[in-house]
């Protein structure tokens, strides 16, 4: 049974005649007189009862072209699924975005995005590095913005900007005068990090290897947020990513402290499985990224 089958004896019901049928189908008469003969067979009834000059469908024959019609119904949409597929930039978008970058990059990176691809909606997900590794890879997201290395096996990145690390004290502390801090100088029992299981916390050990001394006593957050309010509150120091102190996120109760050149970095990247389907909507992220007006987010080379 095929599809072509299926469409002659709608055809043949509706018209009632060979002649008209085959004309409606752009085929000869005895094509499809020949293709109806086959599907009787091949589903043991006789679909038609043909009179001279007028041919109608038996009882079952009508049940059956009912059901034809809508398994063509069926089939039309499947390809009418494919057509708005070949559009890539039409759809959701399922991105995923580490809890470091989210709430600072997504609300610019949305309204860009508007205006180069305002049919792909974003279905987001806010998560830490390793669940959205998980999900990518499960085909639950289609891409994600994490920071690098983000090293997969099966998964394209692209760089789209670097951020800077500076340090973060509360209004009167001694270091709020200074123009600079090196990166050994961040230690001691007032610094305030994110928990375990994040990675800017592991990439602020890295830069500040000294914080994870044996006796040095770090206290911990849960999110950037609550680390901005906890140094507000006199609570102690800490180091963030640019993105996270710049307005409307800084407040006149913390001093921003720049790291001396050359100054701990992370680089912020688009990742993606390599068989995804639709370069194109990667494409219109980075363009978004791209036109975004804060320098901060100036793209990779």
């Amino acid at each position: 049974m095929t599809l072509t089958e299926l469409r002659y004896i709608v055809a043949l019901a509706q018209e009632g005649n060979f002649s008209r049928a085959a004309e409606r189908c752009s085929v000869s008469q005895p094509t499809l007189s020949v293709a109806i003969a086959r599907l009787e067979e091949d589903l043991g009834v006789q679909l038609f009862e043909r009179g001279k000059g007028l041919v109608s469908p038996t009882q079952v024959g009508q049940r059956v072209v009912e059901q034809a019609r809508r398994t063509l119904d069926e089939a039309e949409k499947i390809r009418q699924v494919a057509r708005s597929g070949r559009n890539q930039l039409k759809g959701e978008l399922r991105l995923g975005v580490i809890h470091t970058v989210g709430p600072y990059l997504l609300p610019q990176l949305i309204h860009a995005l508007k205006s180069i691809a305002a049919d792909m909606p974003l279905a987001i997900e806010e998560n830490m590095t390793a669940h959205l590794a998980e999900m990518l890879l499960a085909n639950e997201l289609d891409v994600v913005i994490v920071a690098l290395p983000f090293d997969l096996p099966g998964v394209l990145t692209r760089g789209l900007y670097d951020e800077a690390f500076k340090v973060i004290v509360p209004k009167g502390h001694p270091w709020e005068a200074r123009p600079w801090l090196n990166p050994e100088e961040v230690t001691g029992d007032e610094v305030l990090l994110l928990k375990a299981g994040n990675c800017f916390r592991d990439q602020v050990l890295d830069a500040c290897p000294q914080i994870s001394s044996p006796d040095t006593d770090v206290r911990l957050g849960h999110s950037i947020g609550t680390i901005r309010c906890m140094v507000a509150s006199g609570l102690g120091v800490s180091v963030l990513p640019e993105g996270a102190l710049r307005q409307p996120y800084s407040n006149d109760m913390i001093s921003v402290i720049p790291f001396r050149d050359p100054a701990p970095s992370r680089r912020i990247a688009l990742a993606w499985r390599a068989g995804f389907t639709r370069p194109k909507a990667i494409d219109a992220l980075i363009r978004a990224v791209a036109s975004l007006e804060d320098p901060a987010y100036r793209l990779c080379a």
